[in-house]
């Protein structure tokens, strides 16, 4: 049985449009919904697991990599919101080289990782290591550039960056919760929080073929401006280590569809022909052994 619902046919060829690039695709299906048993490998939250504030006030004096292992095994507990369950879809047009239309769909979180309840939860930055093992243990994936550029593009709520000064604090946990603060005022002014698609708020921990030609570095795009430009270009600049209040984990799906056929993501990242329509740098070989080597990275 499929894990994604379908509607039906279109009765004529479709357009996708994304910061005024207008694609064809004829697609004999649109997305619908993502299936609830693509999050089957997230752990039920806790009862008596503590809020996002509560575990921010434990960590207030500790970041990077200690930081970190604290925020994973909270996370692989179950301790995040439930809305972080439902999954967004996300398609992306193009062409392939032969001229046949295509359409990928992903399915995303549709927020950043956070860890609480949903009335109390703290959006949390990691490092690569820690992103690319929660990610594994999930069987998700991080986003790549074009995929962060069509969530922004299709969000249902739309959060304008809000930098906060740079300092030597941009990485402690007091900036993150007072970041944190500052976008959950934005978004509650914009719609109802929760599983609604949002993006703008935070730059994205992605997939890139830099991570293989320069190891140890983290990838980091997005910030998207509303007018649709990214803030921060695609950069490895940072040690994988790396995280400050701006930066956020956004998880997609392995599983994903091209023109509603299911398709494992990790092998359209590394298809000749479809690999152009996720990534602006041709196909991420081998997504499997990246993401492992990368997982190795956060301590144990």
């Amino acid at each position: 049985m499929s894990r994604f619902r379908i509607a039906g046919p279109l009765a004529r060829a479709a357009l996708l449009t994304v910061f005024g690039l207008t694609f064809p695709f004829n697609a004999t299906a649109t997305a619908k919904a993502c299936d609830a048993s693509l999050v089957e490998s997230i752990p039920k939250r806790e009862v008596r697991a503590p809020s996002g504030s509560a575990v921010m006030e434990r960590l207030t004096k500790k970041g990077g990599t200690a930081r970190d292992q604290e925020v994973v095994r909270h996370v692989l507990s179950g301790n995040v919101p439930s809305f972080l369950r439902q999954l967004s879809p996300v398609s992306i047009a193009g062409t392939l080289a032969s001229g046949q239309p295509v359409l990928v769909t992903i399915c995303v979180m549709p927020e950043y990782l956070a860890v609480g309840d949903d009335r109390d939860f703290v959006r949390v930055p990691m490092g690569l290591g820690a992103a690319a093992r929660i990610a594994e243990a999930f069987d998700f994936l991080l986003p790549t550039p074009r995929m962060v550029d069509a969530i922004y593009a299709q969000a249902r709520i739309r959060v304008a960056p809000s930098p906060m000064k740079p300092t030597s604090q941009m990485s402690s946990t007091a900036y993150l919760v007072t970041h944190n603060d500052t976008v959950d005022r934005q978004v509650s002014q914009l719609g109802k929080p929760g599983a609604a698609l949002t993006a703008g708020h935070k730059k994205d921990l992605v997939l890139s073929n830099r991570l293989i030609s320069k190891p140890g570095r983290v990838a980091i795009y997005g910030w998207h401006r509303p007018n649709g430009k990214p803030i921060q270009p695609l950069s490895t600049v940072h040690g994988a280590e790396y995280a400050d209040y701006s930066h956020g984990v956004r998880l997609v799906s392995r599983i994903a569809y091209v023109n509603g056929e299911e398709r494992p993501l990790q092998d359209i990242l590394g298809d000749k022909a479809l690999a152009s329509v996720l990534t602006g740098e041709g196909p991420i070989n081998d997504v499997d052994r990246l993401l492992r080597g990368l997982s190795r990275l956060a301590s144990n």
